[in-house]
This record gives C-alpha cells, structure tokens and sequence, in this order.
C-alpha cells in the first residue's frame, strides 16, 4: 500500500468521495465498478477530456495520473473495449470514455482515432472500518444493485425515449420536453436507464429543469447489460415515481439493437406497461422505419412520435407521416408541437384511467 496524489478523479467515481490524495495497492481484482490509478502515457487532439465528480470536462495530458473504474463499452460512435482478466501494476490498459471507464480497447472509431494509453498503477482502497488502517478495493455506487427490485410508478405518467442508435437525439429530445413541461407548470423527474456511466446527460436534464435525476452508475453498474437493464428500470421508476411528480422521462442510452439493454426493458411486461408514451430517436428516416417495425413487431409499442434527425426538415417528417404513419416533430425546431403532442398522450392515458376507475 502506498500514497499518490492524483491530477483527474472521473465521474464514474463520484459515490466513493475521492481526495486528490489517495491510497494504492497491487492487488486489483479484474471486476467492474472496481476503481482503479492508472498514468496516462499519450496524447491524443480529439475526445481527449474526462468528466469530473462535478460534471465539469477536464483536458487529460500525458503523464496526468487518473483514477477511474473498470468496465466494458461497447459503442458504435466510440470505442469497444472488455474488462480485462487480470491486472497488476505496470500493465497496459484504456480509456474507454469521458466519464472514466477504463478497459482494455478492441476497435476504435476512426474519427476519434485510439484511446489514451495507460499504466496501471495500482487499485485505490476504501476504508470501511473508522480508525482502521485496513483497506479494501473501492467500487463504485452508492449502493448494490437488487436483481428483484419491484416496480411500483403510482400512476405517475411515463414517457421512455429510445433511439436507433447513440447520437440520434435522445437526450436533446429529453432535455427539450423536460424544459416545455417544466414552463407549463409541471413538476418533472427524469433518468438515464442504460449506457455507460457518463453524468453528462442526466445533469443536461436537470439544466433543463428536471427536479429529481438519477443514473445506473448510482447503483454501482458502469456498463449497463440484458442482464441488469430491467432492475435498474424498475429501481430508479419506483424511486423517482415516489413523490408523485407530474412526469417521469427515462432515457433508454444506445440503440435498440445495441448491447446495453434495451431490449430486455422493452420485453419486461411490467416495464413495457409502465411506459405512457415512447418517443423514438432516430438518425434519418429509413432508421425511422425499422425502429418503428422493431417496436411494433418485436414489442407490441406504438411510438407516439418520431424525433431527432430524421425530422429536420420537413422532407423527413413527411416520409415518417406518410410511409409509417407516425407524427414526426423536431425537438430542436418543433417543440412546442412535439410536447403537445406528447402532454396529449399523457392526457389520454389519464383519461382512460378515470373511465376505468368511474366503471369501477
């Protein structure tokens, strides 16, 4: 064990409360969440920032010592990159993403050209027991996540955005309804379900009003999966349905054909449900189209609208309208059109419930 004094604390982090000064060992237990010092060998002209506890972007520079998390990535704007089987001090290892992960990279996109390369320097340690010198390898997460985690929304309206792939506009058109709903006098909370742990989104949400925010990372998963998308859904929609807001807005991060998730959210019966509205994210309109038939075919989901790039004009909303019969509108051009129609879903849901509740 042995004292560094570290330049970049990553986001990924932010539970464990982290000091410029901390403490290393040589043993580093190759699972993800564990966190991790490495030294940064390369400079790189582009994605060369890490995200802060704070949300602020840091530059990374050669030599700069960085305390992140181990996990895995898989993205198709980014890079691919495994958690690596066994890790010691010296090894060579990447930085997957701005938020910290660190792994090892398989395939890079070329506009971004590789990864910074690092040296591992060792696993920092926690100190669970006050007084006791006694440490243990860090994870991260404010708490585990629960496999059997319950699902109870309170009749809060649920609006889930998905997205044919990373970078079609999910989180644009998130932050853009949080900011109209909020203007009209609603009280909104919003969640960023799957992906990998980046506070950027969720911290837009709350810039754009959102009361209440939360993120997998929260639950100690850097990288979402099949296997823990659907607990994380049903955690975070219980917690942020808990003190009834008006509306509840969940990013689903990725595509819907990626590997983070999404799929298995959208096949959980419960979590399908749950959801008032599914807006669809989607980079032009032959994307537009096979998110659509996906959504009917695989889920039995009507998307209420289409959004993002596919409706940047009015040549793309139009082949959305006429060939799939779905509402186009864009959140950056059109949002007052696209929360009407939205608040017009949410309020038809609403009154399908009184018509049952009068029946009753």
């Amino acid at each position: 064990m042995k004292s560094i004094v570290v330049d970049k604390i990553a986001s990924v982090t932010r539970s464990c409360g982290l000091k410029r000064e901390v403490r290393v060992a040589a043993d580093i237990p190759c699972e993800e969440g564990v966190v991790v010092a490495v030294r940064v060998l390369s400079d790189k002209r582009n994605y060369d920032q890490v995200e802060l506890p704070s949300g602020r972007l840091a530059r990374v520079k050669r030599g700069d010592v960085l305390v992140g998390a181990l996990g895995h990535r898989e993205a198709l704007f980014g890079y691919a990159g495994r958690l690596p089987e066994t890790l010691a001090p010296g090894d060579r290892i990447q930085l997957l993403n701005m938020g910290g992960v660190i792994g090892v990279c398989e395939g890079f996109n070329p506009d971004l050209g590789p990864p910074f390369e690092c040296e591992v320097i060792g696993s920092v340690l926690h100190f669970p027991v006050l007084g006791e010198r006694i440490g243990v390898p860090a994870r991260v997460g404010d708490e585990e996540l629960n496999r059997d985690a319950e699902l109870r929304t309170k009749g809060v309206p649920v609006v889930a955005l998905v997205g044919t792939c990373m970078s079609a506009g999910k989180t644009a058109a998130a932050c853009a309804l949080v900011r109209s709903f909020t203007h009209a006098g609603m009280r909104v909370n919003a969640f960023k379900a799957t992906g990998v742990s980046l506070r950027r989104d969720v911290l837009a949400m709350e810039d754009a009003g959102a009361v209440r925010t939360g993120i997998f990372t929260d639950l100690g998963v850097v990288t979402t999966s099949e296997a823990t998308a659907p607990a994380i859904t049903r955690t975070l929609l219980t917690r942020l349905c808990a003190d009834t807001p008006d509306v509840v807005f969940v990013e689903l991060g990725d595509g819907l054909l990626g590997n983070y998730g999404v799929k298995s959210i959208l096949a959980d019966d419960a979590i399908r449900e749950s959801f008032t509205a599914v807006v669809l994210a989607a980079n032009d309109p032959t994307a537009a189209w096979g998110g659509v038939k996906l959504l009917r075919d695989e889920y039995g989901i009507e998307p209420a609208v289409v959004t993002g790039p596919a409706t940047d004009n009015r040549a793309g909303s139009s082949i959305v309208r006429d060939r799939l019969g779905v509402e186009g509108f864009n959140a950056r051009t059109e949002i007052d059109a696209l929360s009407r129609h939205v608040r017009s879903r949410i309020d038809a849901s609403r009154g399908v419930v009184a018509d049952a509740e009068a029946r009753s």
